[in-house]
Protein backbone atom coordinates (compact mmCIF):
# COMPACT_ATOMS: atom_id res chain seq x y z
CA UNK A 1 0.00 0.00 0.00
CA UNK A 2 1.37 3.43 -0.87
CA UNK A 3 1.82 6.10 1.80
CA UNK A 4 -1.16 8.16 0.67
CA UNK A 5 -3.51 5.18 0.85
CA UNK A 6 -2.13 4.17 4.25
CA UNK A 7 -2.74 7.70 5.55
CA UNK A 8 -6.33 7.50 4.28
CA UNK A 9 -6.90 4.27 6.22
CA UNK A 10 -5.22 5.68 9.32
CA UNK A 11 -7.47 8.73 9.36
CA UNK A 12 -10.54 6.63 8.57
CA UNK A 13 -9.99 4.16 11.39
CA UNK A 14 -8.58 6.30 14.18
CA UNK A 15 -11.99 7.84 14.81
CA UNK A 16 -13.85 4.56 14.39
CA UNK A 17 -15.77 3.67 17.54
CA UNK A 18 -18.70 1.48 18.54
CA UNK A 19 -20.70 4.46 19.84
CA UNK A 20 -22.90 4.83 16.72
CA UNK A 21 -23.62 1.09 16.70
CA UNK A 22 -24.49 1.19 20.40
CA UNK A 23 -26.78 4.17 19.87
CA UNK A 24 -28.53 3.01 16.70
CA UNK A 25 -28.63 -0.78 17.05
CA UNK A 26 -28.00 -1.33 20.77
CA UNK A 27 -24.70 -3.20 20.39
CA UNK A 28 -22.96 -3.78 23.71
CA UNK A 29 -19.45 -2.30 23.91
CA UNK A 30 -17.17 -5.16 24.99
CA UNK A 31 -13.57 -4.14 24.24
CA UNK A 32 -12.52 -4.91 27.83
CA UNK A 33 -13.68 -8.52 27.38
CA UNK A 34 -11.05 -9.27 24.73
CA UNK A 35 -7.27 -9.49 24.59
CA UNK A 36 -5.85 -8.58 21.16
CA UNK A 37 -2.33 -9.87 20.47
CA UNK A 38 -0.10 -9.60 17.42
CA UNK A 39 1.24 -13.13 17.09
CA UNK A 40 3.14 -13.21 13.81
CA UNK A 41 3.59 -12.31 10.16
CA UNK A 42 2.14 -14.01 7.11
CA UNK A 43 4.41 -15.65 4.53
CA UNK A 44 5.79 -13.11 2.08
CA UNK A 45 3.84 -14.69 -0.79
CA UNK A 46 0.58 -13.65 0.95
CA UNK A 47 1.33 -9.98 0.45
CA UNK A 48 -2.32 -8.85 0.39
CA UNK A 49 -4.18 -11.37 2.56
CA UNK A 50 -7.90 -10.97 2.03
CA UNK A 51 -9.48 -14.18 3.35
CA UNK A 52 -8.99 -16.86 6.01
CA UNK A 53 -10.10 -20.47 6.51
CA UNK A 54 -8.97 -23.60 8.32
CA UNK A 55 -6.21 -25.56 6.61
CA UNK A 56 -5.55 -29.27 6.15
CA UNK A 57 -4.70 -29.93 9.81
CA UNK A 58 -5.19 -28.26 13.21
CA UNK A 59 -2.94 -25.24 13.54
CA UNK A 60 -2.81 -24.65 9.78
CA UNK A 61 -4.71 -21.91 7.98
CA UNK A 62 -5.37 -20.82 4.41
CA UNK A 63 -5.40 -17.37 2.86
CA UNK A 64 -5.30 -15.77 -0.60
CA UNK A 65 -4.30 -12.45 -2.11
CA UNK A 66 -6.50 -9.58 -3.21
CA UNK A 67 -7.15 -8.39 -6.77
CA UNK A 68 -4.52 -9.18 -9.36
CA UNK A 69 -2.94 -11.98 -7.34
CA UNK A 70 -2.39 -15.48 -8.64
CA UNK A 71 -5.36 -17.90 -8.46
CA UNK A 72 -3.79 -19.72 -5.52
CA UNK A 73 -4.47 -20.51 -1.88
CA UNK A 74 -1.61 -20.35 0.63
CA UNK A 75 -1.50 -22.60 3.67
CA UNK A 76 0.56 -21.42 6.64
CA UNK A 77 1.08 -21.95 10.36
CA UNK A 78 1.03 -19.28 13.05
CA UNK A 79 4.81 -18.97 12.97
CA UNK A 80 4.35 -17.55 9.47
CA UNK A 81 5.79 -20.58 7.69
CA UNK A 82 4.31 -21.37 4.29
CA UNK A 83 3.32 -25.07 4.36
CA UNK A 84 1.60 -25.44 0.97
CA UNK A 85 0.55 -23.57 -2.16
CA UNK A 86 -2.70 -24.75 -3.72
CA UNK A 87 -3.33 -23.59 -7.32
CA UNK A 88 -7.03 -23.18 -8.07
CA UNK A 89 -7.59 -24.52 -11.61
CA UNK A 90 -10.08 -22.94 -14.01
CA UNK A 91 -10.14 -19.73 -11.98
CA UNK A 92 -8.75 -16.23 -12.23
CA UNK A 93 -8.28 -13.58 -9.58
CA UNK A 94 -10.20 -10.55 -10.78
CA UNK A 95 -10.83 -9.36 -7.23
CA UNK A 96 -10.77 -12.13 -4.61
CA UNK A 97 -12.11 -10.71 -1.37
CA UNK A 98 -13.04 -13.46 1.11
CA UNK A 99 -12.82 -17.19 1.77
CA UNK A 100 -15.14 -19.75 3.35
CA UNK A 101 -14.97 -23.50 3.91
CA UNK A 102 -17.54 -26.23 4.58
CA UNK A 103 -17.30 -29.48 6.54
CA UNK A 104 -16.60 -31.45 3.34
CA UNK A 105 -13.40 -29.52 2.68
CA UNK A 106 -14.75 -27.30 -0.10
CA UNK A 107 -13.34 -23.78 -0.22
CA UNK A 108 -15.54 -20.90 -1.39
CA UNK A 109 -13.50 -18.04 -2.88
CA UNK A 110 -15.40 -14.80 -3.33
CA UNK A 111 -14.34 -13.13 -6.59
CA UNK A 112 -16.85 -10.34 -6.13
CA UNK A 113 -14.89 -7.15 -5.42
CA UNK A 114 -16.22 -4.17 -7.37
CA UNK A 115 -14.32 -1.10 -6.23
CA UNK A 116 -11.98 -0.86 -9.20
CA UNK A 117 -12.82 -2.04 -12.71
CA UNK A 118 -16.64 -1.85 -12.99
CA UNK A 119 -18.44 -5.18 -13.28
CA UNK A 120 -21.95 -6.61 -12.97
CA UNK A 121 -21.12 -10.33 -13.17
CA UNK A 122 -19.60 -11.92 -10.07
CA UNK A 123 -18.16 -15.32 -9.21
CA UNK A 124 -17.62 -17.56 -6.22
CA UNK A 125 -15.25 -20.46 -6.89
CA UNK A 126 -16.09 -23.71 -5.12
CA UNK A 127 -12.77 -25.52 -4.94
CA UNK A 128 -11.70 -28.89 -3.64
CA UNK A 129 -8.28 -30.34 -4.44
CA UNK A 130 -9.88 -33.71 -5.26
CA UNK A 131 -12.91 -32.51 -7.22
CA UNK A 132 -11.52 -29.42 -8.93
CA UNK A 133 -13.28 -26.09 -9.34
CA UNK A 134 -16.93 -25.24 -9.85
CA UNK A 135 -18.31 -21.77 -10.47
CA UNK A 136 -21.15 -20.06 -8.64
CA UNK A 137 -22.06 -17.00 -10.73
CA UNK A 138 -24.45 -14.27 -9.69
CA UNK A 139 -25.83 -10.83 -10.47
CA UNK A 140 -27.63 -8.36 -8.23
CA UNK A 141 -31.33 -7.91 -9.01
CA UNK A 142 -31.25 -4.16 -8.40
CA UNK A 143 -27.96 -3.35 -10.18
CA UNK A 144 -29.07 -1.46 -13.28
CA UNK A 145 -25.65 -0.53 -14.62
CA UNK A 146 -21.94 -1.02 -14.09
CA UNK A 147 -20.92 0.46 -10.75
CA UNK A 148 -17.31 1.60 -10.54
CA UNK A 149 -15.26 3.36 -7.92
CA UNK A 150 -16.09 6.77 -9.39
CA UNK A 151 -19.58 6.63 -7.90
CA UNK A 152 -18.75 4.59 -4.77
CA UNK A 153 -20.53 1.37 -5.74
CA UNK A 154 -23.32 -0.11 -3.67
CA UNK A 155 -22.65 -3.42 -5.42
CA UNK A 156 -19.25 -4.13 -3.93
CA UNK A 157 -18.89 -7.13 -1.63
CA UNK A 158 -15.84 -8.25 0.35
CA UNK A 159 -17.38 -10.70 2.83
CA UNK A 160 -18.89 -14.17 2.85
CA UNK A 161 -19.28 -17.28 4.96
CA UNK A 162 -20.74 -20.74 4.45
CA UNK A 163 -23.67 -21.85 6.61
CA UNK A 164 -25.96 -24.83 6.08
CA UNK A 165 -25.65 -25.20 2.29
CA UNK A 166 -25.82 -21.47 1.63
CA UNK A 167 -23.33 -18.65 1.27
CA UNK A 168 -24.06 -15.35 3.01
CA UNK A 169 -22.63 -12.18 1.48
CA UNK A 170 -22.34 -8.68 2.96
CA UNK A 171 -22.00 -5.43 1.00
CA UNK A 172 -19.17 -3.03 1.77
CA UNK A 173 -21.41 0.10 2.06
CA UNK A 174 -19.36 2.71 0.21
CA UNK A 175 -19.74 6.47 0.48
CA UNK A 176 -22.96 7.90 1.92
CA UNK A 177 -24.67 4.51 1.82
CA UNK A 178 -24.25 3.39 5.44
CA UNK A 179 -26.48 0.32 5.15
CA UNK A 180 -24.84 -3.09 4.87
CA UNK A 181 -26.93 -5.42 2.73
CA UNK A 182 -27.14 -9.14 3.40
CA UNK A 183 -27.50 -11.60 0.50
CA UNK A 184 -27.87 -15.38 0.27
CA UNK A 185 -26.83 -17.65 -2.58
CA UNK A 186 -26.87 -21.48 -2.74
CA UNK A 187 -23.47 -23.12 -2.27
CA UNK A 188 -23.85 -25.04 -5.53
CA UNK A 189 -22.65 -24.32 -9.04
CA UNK A 190 -25.09 -22.29 -11.12
CA UNK A 191 -26.13 -18.84 -12.25
CA UNK A 192 -28.15 -16.82 -9.76
CA UNK A 193 -29.79 -13.45 -9.40
CA UNK A 194 -29.77 -12.28 -5.80
CA UNK A 195 -31.53 -9.57 -3.83
CA UNK A 196 -31.05 -8.31 -0.25
CA UNK A 197 -32.71 -10.33 2.49
CA UNK A 198 -31.83 -7.85 5.27
CA UNK A 199 -29.85 -4.67 5.96
CA UNK A 200 -28.39 -2.75 8.88
CA UNK A 201 -26.86 0.68 9.37
CA UNK A 202 -23.10 0.48 10.05
CA UNK A 203 -20.86 3.52 9.62
CA UNK A 204 -17.72 1.66 8.51
CA UNK A 205 -16.95 -0.60 5.55
CA UNK A 206 -17.29 -4.35 6.06
CA UNK A 207 -14.28 -6.32 4.79
CA UNK A 208 -14.80 -9.90 6.08
CA UNK A 209 -17.31 -12.16 7.80
CA UNK A 210 -17.30 -15.51 9.56
CA UNK A 211 -19.57 -17.79 11.60
CA UNK A 212 -18.65 -19.57 14.85
CA UNK A 213 -18.23 -23.37 14.81
CA UNK A 214 -21.35 -23.87 16.95
CA UNK A 215 -23.44 -21.79 14.53
CA UNK A 216 -24.62 -19.40 17.24
CA UNK A 217 -22.66 -16.25 16.34
CA UNK A 218 -21.50 -14.47 13.22
CA UNK A 219 -18.99 -11.65 13.04
CA UNK A 220 -18.40 -8.76 10.66
CA UNK A 221 -14.94 -7.24 10.38
CA UNK A 222 -14.47 -3.60 9.39
CA UNK A 223 -11.38 -1.44 9.09
CA UNK A 224 -11.85 -0.29 12.68
CA UNK A 225 -13.98 -2.75 14.63
CA UNK A 226 -15.67 -6.15 14.90
CA UNK A 227 -19.43 -6.54 15.27
CA UNK A 228 -21.02 -9.73 16.62
CA UNK A 229 -24.56 -10.97 15.97
CA UNK A 230 -26.43 -13.84 17.62
CA UNK A 231 -27.96 -16.57 15.45
CA UNK A 232 -31.30 -18.00 16.57
CA UNK A 233 -33.16 -20.89 14.94
CA UNK A 234 -30.39 -21.17 12.31
CA UNK A 235 -31.50 -17.88 10.78
CA UNK A 236 -28.84 -15.50 9.47
CA UNK A 237 -30.03 -11.88 9.70
CA UNK A 238 -29.36 -8.65 11.58
CA UNK A 239 -32.19 -9.01 14.11
CA UNK A 240 -29.91 -9.97 17.03
CA UNK A 241 -27.04 -7.42 17.25
CA UNK A 242 -24.96 -8.44 20.22
CA UNK A 243 -21.65 -6.65 20.75
CA UNK A 244 -18.97 -4.45 19.20
CA UNK A 245 -15.31 -3.74 19.92
CA UNK A 246 -12.60 -1.63 18.30
CA UNK A 247 -9.85 -3.21 16.25
CA UNK A 248 -7.73 -0.48 14.67
CA UNK A 249 -4.98 -2.60 13.09
CA UNK A 250 -4.19 -1.10 9.69
CA UNK A 251 -6.10 -2.55 6.69
CA UNK A 252 -8.01 -5.44 8.26
CA UNK A 253 -9.21 -7.74 5.48
CA UNK A 254 -9.64 -11.28 6.84
CA UNK A 255 -11.33 -12.86 9.86
CA UNK A 256 -12.13 -16.35 11.15
CA UNK A 257 -13.26 -17.95 14.39
CA UNK A 258 -10.70 -20.21 16.07
CA UNK A 259 -13.40 -21.53 18.39
CA UNK A 260 -16.77 -20.20 19.54
CA UNK A 261 -15.28 -17.05 21.10
CA UNK A 262 -11.71 -16.47 19.88
CA UNK A 263 -10.78 -15.14 16.44
CA UNK A 264 -7.89 -14.71 14.03
CA UNK A 265 -7.50 -11.54 11.95
CA UNK A 266 -4.99 -10.64 9.23
CA UNK A 267 -4.38 -7.40 7.41
CA UNK A 268 -2.90 -6.46 4.06
CA UNK A 269 0.33 -5.46 5.79
CA UNK A 270 0.90 -9.15 6.65
CA UNK A 271 0.19 -9.01 10.39
CA UNK A 272 -1.57 -11.84 12.22
CA UNK A 273 -3.67 -11.01 15.30
CA UNK A 274 -5.30 -13.36 17.77
CA UNK A 275 -8.37 -12.11 19.61
CA UNK A 276 -8.99 -13.99 22.84
CA UNK A 277 -12.09 -13.77 24.99
CA UNK A 278 -10.95 -13.25 28.60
Amino acid sequence: MNKLMYLWFAVKTIFCTCQPDHKINDFEKVRSHYKISKIGKLPAVASESSGLANGSAPGLFVTHNDSGGKPELYEFDLSGKLTATKPVPDARNVDWEDLGKDADGNFYIGDFGNNGAPRNQFEIYKFNSQNGTEKISFRYTDQKSLAGVSNKPAFDCESLFYFQKNLYLFSKNWGKNKFVRLYRVPAEAGNYTIMPIDSIQINTQVTAANVSPDGKTFALLTYGKILLFAIENDRIDFSKPRSCFRLVKKQNEALMFLNNTDMLVTNEQGDIYQITYK
